[in-house]
């Protein structure tokens, strides 16, 4: 039997589903804008940047980003092209690769991240008060714990 949604869960539903297209949205404007880089360039970047001697397999990157491999092929390949990413095969096993985050790269998401942080801050955390923060990210770890299972 299906446990169909009451009056409050819809609304908070479909407030949840428009506040965060919203903000991805904004967010994507804002690195377009600024930056020449989709939000999805951004992220990856940010991993890459993040990992050990800046590289990580692609399947692991993927999974970071929240991507299909076939997608992240793509975006890398775009990243490729712009210098800030290359390719190196896995010496453990000659079949994956990793992806490296170039010095051309770090360079240009030095260059990003601070308007990106402000359009963060701007678009999320400037609206809400101490408490809230708290809240959202206590529903956010919860719900997130839920679906990494």
């Amino acid at each position: 039997m299906t446990r169909w949604l009451d009056d409050d869960e819809q609304r908070t539903w479909r407030n949840f589903v428009a506040a965060t297209q919203l903000l991805y949205a904004a967010l994507d404007r804002q690195l377009q804008r600024d930056s020449g880089l989709p939000h999805t360039y951004y992220v990856i970047l940010v991993g890459l940047s993040e990992a050990p001697e800046r590289r990580m397999r692609m399947s692991e990157l993927a999974t970071w980003a929240q991507s299909s491999q076939s997608r992240l092929s793509h975006a890398v390949a775009r990243l490729e092209e712009r210098g800030w990413v290359r390719r190196e095969r896995c010496p453990e096993d000659g079949r994956g690769n990793f992806a490296v985050l170039t010095d051309e790269g770090f360079t240009a998401l030095a260059a990003a991240a601070p308007g990106h942080v402000e359009e963060v801050r701007r678009s999320l955390f400037d609206v809400l008060d101490p408490e809230q923060i708290r809240a959202l990210d206590d529903i956010c770890a919860t719900v997130r714990a839920r679906l990494e299972r």
